[in-house]
């Protein structure tokens, strides 16, 4: 029998985000029906990997927890996890999105809507000041004193680039400028694929008051492709090591940036009573990946700054929540710290640490539920298997994965179509196994599958990386997908063969974000003045 649980008013959680109470509003679609139009704060952690980001996104047990769907009787689904893993406090938004909007809620469309919009805001407040992809072409092609600064993660830059760039992720732009533009005279343009980590890059340099003329690149590489101007792909180049000069300089500058925003200050026994009060506090380190596998202070999450800021719902997914920040530089922990502050987060840098504090090494590994007992096979045990054609392997890893590479036969699900149709769904087999790339998330279908299907089920030993390891063969196709194309929405920033047509409309979405955000009033921004006042939007 299903277990019951309350509703919420969306009324009451658009009166608890005006007062910057807690709130976990969440949606528990997949992606791309999540980018259809959801709330300004709904954070998207979907029934199909929930056991995946959960316990990280909302750490505190007895959270204020809000499940919706859009009719698709996910929310329950979802509710009944969590509370066998010791949520108290969850609630079920009455009337799902239809409820939101007859309490005059907004839907906002794309994903990481709040920054987003933020970033918008910073625009229309700040006149933040830019230049079109014809006119960074001229200077460009004519060789004139710029550089340009690609403010995106290393991956997208090296998808695709405007020509010389370089890569300096958002959070670096502070600390690495003066060593890329020594010259005072130097033009710095800073660039993303669309508007948000541009305006966010190019300001955050202006609010340090660096020496350089900035701008940033007008629409990003979206702009520089809509203006017919070629991209360069497979770009390599970085920033290097700081200077002594030039870190001095970015810690005072980022320092009173943080200042102005209100960012505190506290010591490592104050973080210890924030994480033991009734009140959800995220431990970030904001360096890049390579300074946070070297060491790193125990218990924090690795978030560069520049993503933290862009997609800051994803991390810290309890709006109202407190946020410490990390680094040993001095810079990026502020620099991050003042705009998370500016978005209307409680938010503190860790100050006092010493090197031997950074005594953890290695990656960020995400805490994740126990997963039911199931029996395993081996790869090879499985080859066999589907020799004597009596073996259905199901494939829960993401669709571009599955249809680039999979283990022959097998059938790609989500577990969010599972969960609506049940049986009818699966192909009909004497047995069953479930992978997906590590198989960690498969693990968690199994009794799911066994209940449906009453024939045993397995998982396969360190999923399809393990199946290709041993050599086993693997098809290339799109055979046999059995849920819709939902799991991931694509993004109109993304990849170097996006419609022209479907990249004006993103942008053309952008510059409509800030009426938007009047028409919700539960944003909470504050934008950061030059002349060091604050405004409320």
């Amino acid at each position: 029998m299903a277990k019951t649980f309350p509703l919420r008013e969306a009324a009451e959680i658009q009166q608890a985000l005006r007062q910057q109470q807690e709130v976990a509003l969440v949606d528990v679609r997949d992606e791309a029906l999540y980018a259809q139009g959801h709330p300004l704060f709904a954070v998207n952690i979907p029934l199909s990997k929930l056991e995946l980001e959960w316990l990280d996104r909302i750490p505190r047990r007895d959270t204020a927890i809000t499940l919706y769907d859009n009719g698709e009787g996910l929310a329950q689904a979802a509710a009944e996890r969590a509370s066998s893993w010791g949520y108290s406090n969850i609630a079920l938004l009455k009337d799902d999105l239809a409820g939101w909007t007859a309490a005059g809620g907004e839907l906002f469309i794309d994903v990481n809507s709040p920054s987003k919009a933020f970033g918008e805001l910073v625009e229309y407040h700040n006149h933040t000041p830019s230049l079109p992809a014809e006119q960074v072409d001229a200077l460009l092609r004519d060789k004139a004193d710029v550089v340009v600064l690609d403010a995106r993660r290393f991956d997208e830059y090296h998808t695709m680039s405007i020509p010389g760039g370089i890569s300096v992720p958002g959070g670096e732009l502070v600390l690495r400028v003066r060593d890329l533009a020594p010259s005072p005279d130097t033009t710095v343009v800073v660039n993303c694929a669309g508007r948000t980590r541009s305006i966010i890059g190019a300001q955050s340099l202006v609010n340090a008051g660096i020496r350089n003329p900035v701008y940033a690149l007008r629409n990003g590489t979206i702009g520089w492709t809509l203006a017919g101007l070629t991209l360069e792909q497979q770009q390599n180049r970085r920033y290097g090591e700081t200077s002594e000069t030039a870190h001095r300089h970015a810690v005072a500058q980022a320092r009173q940036v943080a200042d102005r925003a209100g960012v505190a200050r506290i010591d490592a026994a104050a973080l210890a009573r924030w994480q033991q009060e009734a009140r959800t506090t995220y431990l970030f380190d904001v360096r890049d990946a390579d300074e946070y596998s070297a060491g790193h202070l125990p218990g924090s999450r690795h978030v560069p700054g520049g993503q933290l800021v862009q997609e800051t719902d994803h991390y810290a997914s309890v709006r109202g929540a407190r946020i410490v920040l990390v680094d040993n530089d001095g810079v990026r922990a502020s620099m991050t710290a003042s705009w998370l502050a500016q978005m209307g987060w409680e938010v503190a840098v860790l100050d006092g640490l010493r090197p031997q504090d950074f005594s953890a090494t290695g990656g960020w590994t995400p805490r994740v539920p126990a997963a039911p007992a199931a029996e395993t096979v081996s790869p090879q045990q499985l080859s066999d298997w589907l020799q004597q054609g009596d073996t259905q392997v199901l494939d829960f890893t993401t669709r571009a994965n599955h249809v680039k590479s999979h283990i022959p036969g097998a059938a790609w699900l989500l577990r969010s179509t599972l969960q609506q149709q049940g049986r009818a769904l699966l192909p009909d087999a004497q047995r069953y196994v479930l992978t997906c790339g590590s198989s960690l998330l498969a693990g968690y279908a199994v009794e799911e599958v066994q209940a449906l299907t009453g024939k045993p089920v397995y998982v396969l030993q360190g999923g399809n990386a393990a199946w290709r390891n041993a050599g086993l063969p693997t098809e290339a196709d799109e055979e046999r997908l059995l849920s819709p194309a939902i799991d991931r929405y694509r993004r109109p920033y993304e990849g170097t063969d996006i419609e022209a047509a479907v990249m004006q409309a993103y942008l053309d979405w952008e510059y409509g974000l800030v009426a938007q955000l009047d028409r919700d009033g539960t944003h909470g921004f504050r934008v950061l003045q030059p002349q060091a006042q604050s405004v409320t939007a």
